[in-house]
């Protein structure tokens, strides 16, 4: 089977057009991008007044693009907040170990005969 065979052309509808999206994802994950895509082109033209679609098309894809990058930096503040928590935990995990292989053994470890 090649990658040809494996494309689908899903319909969609956005802003009152329809278009074929051809690729080999999942044609319900293309719905809802589409969807979204045109929920926000509603959304700007039921608060602003602008006759041409592209220009609601154009801000449309600012705002998306916006979205993506609040998220995108959210996900590196977490990472990095991750980070430094995994960082700390594993110092003291470290500290912990040292000290415990520093302590002479107690006679219940030493009975293991």
């Amino acid at each position: 089977m090649t990658t040809e065979d494996q494309t689908k052309t899903v319909k969609v509808h956005i802003f009152g057009s329809e278009y074929g999206i051809k690729g080999d994802v999942d044609p319900d994950h293309i719905g809802k991008v589409a969807r979204y895509v045109d929920s926000k082109m509603r959304e700007i033209t039921d608060n602003l007044s602008i006759a041409s679609s592209a220009r609601v098309a154009i801000l449309a894809a600012i705002n998306i693009a916006d979205e993506l990058y609040q998220e995108r930096e959210l996900r590196q503040r977490l990472l990095l907040e991750i980070e430094g928590k995994l960082n700390g935990l594993s110092e003291t995990l470290t500290r912990t170990i040292q000290d415990e292989e520093g302590q002479p053994q107690s006679e219940s470890n030493t009975d293991e005969d």
